[in-house]
């Protein structure tokens, strides 16, 4: 990357680590689009990588109000949808797997707007679990399914439970594209220069994550990511 490109990209990283970790959702949302337009061939390795350390802090963060259960069944639908995200990553070229990044960001956002309330069972668990699967191995953006069955929770358990399944879902992703040659050091490389600007999002959220108003935060993370999105469709074409 150029260092304006750097800088971009860094100014992304940081504001989405600010609001994954005042929310619990948002990172890839708003940094995939970002990264997508700058360097495509980084997606998703380097959204993922940056995401281990910024939800092992978030789940550290707020351990004890994890729902432990929803967690198993979302696990376990997300284990089943990487071969999904797999399939998706063989069939598509670099130019449109950003526009997928585009259209799914568009189209998460949308959803997760728009849902109304409810309380979820197993088989939302597991159907979240198995559409974020197949969109954060492929794309590095997972966090719209899980909102979706979490936005009605109280704030702690939802950023500490999404988080979570997050952090476990980003390692089978890893190992998984690691297994089939998807990883290259460009891609690490990128992650690794692009850390600073995590650690200060992430710190900052620690001041207000206990203040901010969620809501308020929340659509305007899916607000700005129907934006980004948009940007990287029209930077497809």
């Amino acid at each position: 990357m150029s260092a304006q490109h750097l800088l971009l990209v860094s100014l992304a990283v940081l504001f989405a680590a600010f609001v994954q970790g005042a929310t619990g959702v948002g990172f890839a949302l708003i940094a995939a689009p970002v990264i997508g337009i700058v360097r495509p061939d980084l997606l998703p390795v380097c959204v993922l990588v940056l995401m281990l350390p910024l939800n092992f802090y978030v789940m550290w963060r707020e351990r004890g109000a994890i729902d432990r259960t929803g967690a198993r069944w979302i696990t376990g639908g997300r284990v089943v949808g990487t071969a999904g995200g797999l399939w998706v990553l063989a069939a598509l070229s670099a130019g449109q797997l950003s526009l997928f990044v585009g259209a799914s960001t568009i189209a998460a956002a949308l959803v997760t707007l728009m849902m109304p309330a409810f309380s979820p069972g197993r088989s939302a668990f597991v159907a979240a679990g198995l559409v974020t699967g197949i969109t954060e191995t492929a794309t590095g953006i997972g966090g719209p399914p899980l909102a979706l069955v979490y936005q009605h929770e109280r704030a702690p358990t939802m950023r500490s439970t999404i988080a979570l399944c997050f952090l476990v879902g980003e390692l089978v992703s890893l190992a998984t594209l690691m297994a089939t040659g998807r990883i290259d050091g460009s891609q690490l490389r990128a992650a690794a220069l692009l850390l600073p600007a995590l650690a200060v999002g992430a710190v900052l959220s620690r001041v207000v994550h206990r203040h901010v108003n969620g809501r308020v935060l929340r659509v305007f993370v899916q607000v700005f990511a129907i934006v980004s999105g948009v940007a990287l469709l029209l930077h497809s074409f």
